[in-house]
């Protein structure tokens, strides 16, 4: 088994759920069901599947893998946990007492990444699909377990009182912040609070992309929206995750705009989170939008080094993770961006421990996050490299942010990617007008110092700027 691969968790016969966030551009989404068991993945997930299993052929007896691995389905890809289903009890005894280390290998070398594993009968599935699939919350994120600092405690004290008083005060709640951060976890929370404090509360959570996906599911298969309709509009709260990714086609926002006014004419309360402000998602229409800054805005910043120290020495804790403080202390240092890196780069130094049978120290952190330290001097910011992420982000053309265009749309786009070139790189004003069709460097100057300026005067603006920054350096 190939060394040095991030753990997740193998778990089995554990009754929990999901809310599945799926990658964009993987595909088509296998979202139906089969003997009474409800999937839930792409292709690609398929695809990645199938090369977690020869990875674990390979390295084990024939025998062995025809006994045990042989009648392995995959159930589900979500966000961090991959749901797989067994023949029987007896199976999954056996996959977690003999083949729990490699499988945790071998699927986050096929994924990409470390996931939880979770292995379940098809009985089980079919049980859980019954009773979970009206919320879609994921029970593991609670208020309890969130660790407020102050770049979250706006977000988490706003998103508290939604939850112990919905309808009265914050309708909508909108919650924005960087890829990491925390809104996931706080609109989780949010959900799982209602219910229980009130089981017989209707909570629907949902991603952007799985409202569009359901929506064309509905138009193509010719059985109409009504069904999409009673389930998004029959609830008494609706989350929405990743609002920024809602489909900009006029189909998509005329049903989710009816959706919004239909549950808040009736006092339903609806939480929306993106990674953005409401005036910064340039794909929705400008009625969506009026009607998102129409409540409370609140957003999640990145964690300072004493929040970042918090948050590891609880995932030690709930990982029963014996780590001393000063490991602790050394990744906060190094890892700044995000909650996801930090307890990655966690689960990156338990596992260097545990192949090589020695205690975690900080001698041990420093040898399984070198190569990541050195990877990420080796980064080099370029040009191209910033226009394609402005792009990306604005979902505008590469060809249209460097056009003659002056619409706002996208001359605001064009002046923040000549910023972050000038503060990001060794080029000239001279030599960034040419990579923007030959302009002038007065026109490049004019654009920074504007730029400038505005994050001055507007800090949401500042921190969209210095979120395109930091995930440059780290792309």
């Amino acid at each position: 088994m190939a060394a040095l691969v991030p753990k997740g968790r193998i778990c089995y016969n554990k009754e929990s759920n999901f809310s599945p966030v799926f990658p964009r551009n993987v595909g088509k989404l296998w979202k139906n069901t089969h003997g009474g068991v409800e999937l839930n993945y792409t292709q690609a997930h398929l695809e990645a599947f199938h090369r977690a299993l020869e990875i674990i052929k390979d390295d084990i007896q024939l025998v062995c893998y025809n006994m045990w691995f042989k009648d392995l389905k995959l159930n589900s890809v979500y966000e961090d946990t991959i749901v797989l289903q067994a023949p029987t009890f007896f199976i999954i005894s056996s996959l977690k007492n003999r083949y729990e280390e490699a499988m945790r290998g071998a699927f986050s070398l096929a994924f990409g990444k470390p996931y939880d594993i979770e292995i379940y009968t098809a009985e089980e599935l079919e049980r859980r699909s019954s009773s979970h699939a009206e919320t879609m919350l994921n029970p593991k994120y609670t208020f309890d377990n969130f660790v407020v600092g102050p770049s979250n405690s706006f977000a988490y004290a706003a998103s508290l009182a939604v939850a112990e008083g919905p309808n009265d005060a914050y309708n909508p709640l909108f919650i924005y912040g960087g890829v990491g951060l925390g809104k996931t976890h706080l609109m989780n929370a949010i959900g799982n609070f209602i219910i229980a404090q009130n089981p017989e509360a209707k909570v629907l959570f949902i991603t952007s992309e799985t409202f569009t996906n359901e929506l064309i599911d509905s138009i193509v298969r010719k059985k109409g929206t009504s069904e999409l309709r009673n389930k998004m509009r029959n609830v008494d709260v609706l989350l929405v995750d990743d609002i920024q990714f809602l489909s900009k086609t006029v189909a998509t926002q005329e049903e989710f705009f009816h959706t919004f006014n239909h549950l808040h004419s009736l006092s339903k309360q609806i939480i929306i989170s993106s990674d953005r402000p409401p005036k910064e998602i340039p794909t929705i229409e400008e009625r969506l939008r009026s009607r998102f800054e129409s409540g409370l805005i609140v957003d999640v910043q990145k964690p300072d080094y004493e929040t970042r120290v918090a948050i590891l020495r609880k995932k030690a804790d709930e990982e029963e993770i014996d780590t001393p403080n000063e490991v602790l202390e050394f990744i906060a240092e190094k890892f700044e961006s995000n909650i996801r890196e930090l307890e990655g780069s966690l689960n990156r130094v338990k596992a260097q421990a545990d192949l090589m049978g020695k205690p975690i120290s900080l001698q041990t952190a420093q040898e399984a996050l070198s190569q990541l330290f050195a990877t990420r001097a080796a980064r080099r910011i370029t040009s191209e490299s910033i226009i394609q992420l402005v792009s990306n982000h604005y979902s505008l053309t590469e060809d249209e942010l460097v056009s003659k265009k002056r619409s706002r749309e996208i001359a605001l786009p064009r002046q923040i990617a000549m910023y972050m070139i000038r503060e990001m790189t060794q080029m000239s004003t001279t030599a960034i007008g040419r990579s923007f069709g030959g302009r002038d460097h007065t026109t490049v100057m004019h654009a920074c110092e504007k730029i400038a300026d505005q994050m001055k005067l507007d800090i949401s603006f500042r921190k969209t700027v210095e979120e395109l920054m930091e995930f440059a350096r780290r792309k």
